[in-house]
């Protein structure tokens, strides 16, 4: 696992390397720029890829997942690239860590890239387990997120999320589901016409988490507005 996760760090550190760019986003029109911020807000919003059961004040989930995200605008993706993103979806190659704290509260931090484009995230999250959970009753969490997207010098994107989730654990497996909304600033930058937008976009969450001890393994399915994420994430929790 740590061979792993140094892997991914290096994959991410190296990731804007010849790395397709927006470099032609000043052509696009204003509805085409907010199609595009739609589908890369689907991408790079938040996702902590973990059940809304606490961790406990001496818990803590380590992993490293991968998410795939369709590009359904992909006209708009060529338009906006000069053709670079010739992909059907974004990749992400994600390193987590959430920590438990007292009062039922957890934090978490993630970093982020798509390999092949210059798309580099910040992420980071506050859950608190409204309903903590145990033999009879599901766990209940309300989480707080927001994401930054880094290293595309034509537009800044900020991402706040809002979402609450339910999970019920069986043995080894617990299986969890959710509903939320993502609301996202785009901003362009340099000589355009284009316009700030503002955008927000419903999500679902389904997915099942598998502790086998030594290593923990976890599958999502997320659809945010029209765009369908699968992640699959590998790591420790405990």
């Amino acid at each position: 696992m740590t061979r792993i996760i140094a892997a991914i760090v290096l994959l991410l550190s190296t990731a804007a390397v010849q790395a397709a760019s927006f470099n032609t986003l000043n052509v696009l029109s204003q509805d085409q720029f907010e199609q595009l911020s739609e589908n890369v807000a689907a991408a790079v919003q938040y996702k902590g890829i973990t059940p809304p059961e606490p961790l406990g004040i001496l818990g803590i989930d380590v992993g490293v997942s991968l998410s795939y995200t369709t590009i359904d605008a992909d006209e708009v993706f060529d338009i906006a690239s000069e053709g670079d993103f010739d992909v059907a979806g974004l990749a992400l190659p994600r390193v987590t860590v959430h920590k438990g704290l007292p009062f039922n509260i957890d934090v978490g931090a993630s970093l982020s890239a798509a390999p092949g484009t210059d798309i580099q995230v910040l992420g980071a999250e506050v859950r608190y387990a409204i309903v903590e959970g145990g033999v009879a009753l599901p766990a209940v969490g309300i989480r707080a997120s927001a994401t930054m997207l880094q290293g595309v010098d034509e537009m800044d994107m900020q991402n706040i999320g809002l979402d609450v989730s339910v999970s019920k654990g069986f043995l080894m497996f617990t299986p969890y589901a959710g509903i939320g909304v993502v609301r996202t600033t785009a901003t362009p930058n340099g000589d355009t016409e284009l316009e700030e937008a503002t955008l927000s976009q419903t999500r679902t969450f389904a997915g099942m988490n598998v502790n086998l001890g030594l290593i923990n393994l976890v599958l999502e399915a997320d659809k945010t507005g029209d765009y369908s994420t699968g992640s699959l994430k590998a790591g420790f929790r405990f």
